[in-house]
């Protein structure tokens, strides 16, 4: 999960060596992948509108469905 992030990230961002992926297991068994980018690159990762989070969200959660786990993604 956290290498999918990552690369979606990474595709989209200038700054690559900003890029920093977490991922960690909440109490209730859930994923949570945290992604932090360069200040100038937010924009960017989270779309007009909020809509390329969004759809790394989707894919985020459709991989977690594949594996039968929940996944959410925090961008910082």
């Amino acid at each position: 999960m956290k290498e999918l992030v990552e690369f979606i990230a990474m595709s989209i961002v200038e700054d690559k060596d900003a890029v920093r992926v977490t991922e960690s297991v909440a109490e209730d068994g859930r994923i949570l992948i945290s992604l932090v980018v360069a200040e100038g690159d937010k924009g960017k990762v989270i779309g007009r509108g909020g809509r390329v989070a969004e759809a790394i969200r989707t894919v985020l959660r459709i991989a977690a469905i594949r594996r039968g786990v929940r996944a959410s993604l925090e961008i910082v």
